[in-house]
């Protein structure tokens, strides 16, 4: 018997006035739950303009703490709506900066929060000018709708995030993403599959939109199912709502089938856990 959980992705085009954004957000939200979404994730950073292709000691001004503005109004939001959300947001706690996603239960409590770990400085994601590496590993999140994990954008790149999640029994994987420069959406594409498949597990990549200061952000969001294949094509690059139909039985009929995670070795992965900072 299926057991499917509807999960909604928001493609949002981000302008430069943080309460429009917020707005934008509450309206698309509102259309995911009126189309029966339970577990809505919007993309990395998505109440602002994306201030990293660039440093300025400005762009500190976009930060907030927990109790601030943006994860006020989208608890308040969770909790009319009765259903999770994820909002990534530039956190700020005790003077330390970090790329942050909350997650908000169904009745508007902060059920976590998941702090990027692979942060990159590269042109037009400068990154580490701004957010420390996160410091709170991967946590898995109980849900009335399953268990679930967060990668941020970069993290996708890197398979032991997704691998940490799975053993603590992560279902599904929320992927907010910043991604501009459609050619390399195929990258995107593949390291989710592969990373779906090893671990049994749904991930919902959910990408900005819009064109901005320095990059045009694609889109392209779509979710996979834990066999590796596309639940559905990938979205185009208009705002909106990208809807999910999750049947969380696949989890536990694919896990069986391709049995990954019973065949680890992880006494021969020693070399892996080596810190070399």
């Amino acid at each position: 018997m299926k057991n499917t959980i509807k999960a909604a992705g928001v493609q949002l085009m981000a302008v430069p006035e943080k309460e429009k954004n917020l707005s934008k957000a509450v309206l698309l939200i509102d259309l995911a739950v009126q189309e029966g979404a339970r577990i809505i994730a919007l993309p990395q950073l998505f109440n602002a303009r994306w201030f990293a292709h660039s440093i300025d000691s400005k762009n500190f001004r976009v930060a907030e703490r927990e109790d601030g503005p943006t994860v006020s109004l989208m608890r308040e939001t969770a909790a009319k709506r009765g259903v999770v959300i994820v909002a990534p947001i530039f956190e700020e706690e005790d003077g330390e900066y970090y790329n942050t996603a909350f997650v908000l239960g169904v009745n508007g409590e902060v059920v976590g929060k998941y702090r990027k770990v692979h942060v990159p400085q590269i042109p037009l994601w400068e990154e580490r000018a701004y957010f420390k590496p996160g410091n709170l590993g991967f946590p898995v999140f109980e849900t009335p709708f399953g268990k679930i994990g967060v990668q941020l954008c970069w993290d996708i790149f890197f398979p032991e995030g997704f691998r940490a999640l799975a053993l603590k029994g992560a279902e599904i994987i929320l992927a907010p993403t910043a991604s501009a420069f459609e050619h390399s959406h195929r990258k995107w594409e593949r390291a989710i599959a592969a990373a779906a498949h090893a671990n049994g597990v749904y991930i919902f990549r959910v990408n900005r939109v819009g064109k901005e200061d320095k990059q045009e952000f694609y889109g392209r969001s779509f979710c996979v199912r834990p066999d590796g294949e596309l639940l559905h094509k990938p979205s185009g690059a208009s705002a909106g709502v990208v809807l999910a139909d999750m049947d969380m039985t696949e989890v536990a009929r694919v896990r069986n089938e391709w049995v990954f995670l019973k065949d680890r070795r992880p006494c021969e992965y020693k070399d892996l856990a080596e810190c070399k900072e």
